[in-house]
């Protein structure tokens, strides 16, 4: 969900012409080598998704793809021997496009649940999602805010259910693309201060 929920704001396309698509890809975000390494968690994958929208420009249905880019870190817990990736941080770039005054921003429609559902979707059978408490911490040299919700779920690959964590960012503008952070771990890992450890380590690369 996190992949295919194209987040594209806010610079211009003034005019599209001609048969092809209209392309824009988000740069990378990324956590600093140094604030992970005081965490635990280690870069599991760093990926390109692309999301398309159709708009009628002059009686001509246009395309434009917006590319994503998503950086996903995991952090694994031993079960009876066996060691599964419980907890997950993902933090999704995404470029800023506007089409003759129509914002192409999926993800900015979404409301704070709408956004935790995207980050549980590395657990299986979730429920009793419910929002807690809140916190402001550096991103990107920005005051962002931060919901924590609990629920219920199962880790991937298993039988056994945990209460879960969810730490959903808002979204902080770096230059020409959005970034949204957002993480989810098992309740009993404490991972509070290791996730906004991380978030505040995000860097970020523009596209070339």
């Amino acid at each position: 969900a996190v992949a295919t929920a194209g987040l594209a704001g806010c610079t211009a396309l003034d005019v599209l012409t001609g048969d092809e698509p209209a392309e824009f890809a988000a740069g990378t975000a990324t956590v600093a080598d140094d604030a992970l390494s005081e965490t635990g968690y280690e870069l599991n994958d760093v990926r390109s998704e692309s999301v398309s929208q159709e708009f009628d420009v002059a009686g001509t249905t246009s395309e434009v793809r917006v590319t994503n880019r998503i950086a996903e870190y995991d952090k694994a817990v031993e079960l009876f021997g066996e060691r599964y990736q419980a907890a997950v941080v993902s933090v999704l770039a995404t470029p800023r496009v506007e089409v003759l005054g129509s914002t192409f921003n999926p993800i900015g429609d979404l409301d704070d649940e709408e956004r935790a559902e995207l980050i549980v979707d590395r657990y299986d059978d979730v429920d009793d999602l419910e929002r807690g408490s809140e916190y402001t911490t550096d991103v990107l040299g920005e005051a962002l805010d931060v919901i924590v919700y609990t629920a219920e779920g199962q880790i991937e690959g298993t039988d056994f259910t945990v209460d879960l964590e969810l730490h959903v960012g808002d979204v902080v503008e770096a230059g020409e693309d959005f970034v949204l952070p957002l993480a989810a771990y098992p309740e009993a890992f404490g991972d509070g201060e290791n996730v906004r450890r991380m978030f505040n380590g995000i860097e970020h690369e523009p596209s070339e």
